[in-house]
């Protein structure tokens, strides 16, 4: 797979989560729940969401790192 085509793939799935989120979130607000009760949910969302970003950021880093350091080790012979 080319440059483009991860670049076009990480767009679409990028909105795709986001607009996940955006739309868990309004379903969260409109329902007719307490405010404790809704409060309570979106913290248990937010962390569990906060919980996957950071691995995923984990991964990209380590990802980005391995490329690096391919890319050095080819620049260098």
């Amino acid at each position: 797979m080319d440059s483009d085509q991860e670049r076009q793939a990480l767009s679409f799935l990028s909105g795709l989560v986001l607009g996940a989120v955006i739309g868990a979130g309004v379903a969260l607000l409109t329902t007719p729940r307490t405010g404790r009760r809704t409060r309570r949910r979106i913290r248990r969302g937010a962390g569990r969401l906060h919980g996957s970003a950071s691995d995923r950021f984990d991964d990209f880093v380590a990802d980005l790192t391995e490329k690096v350091d391919k890319a050095v080790r080819y620049a260098r012979g």
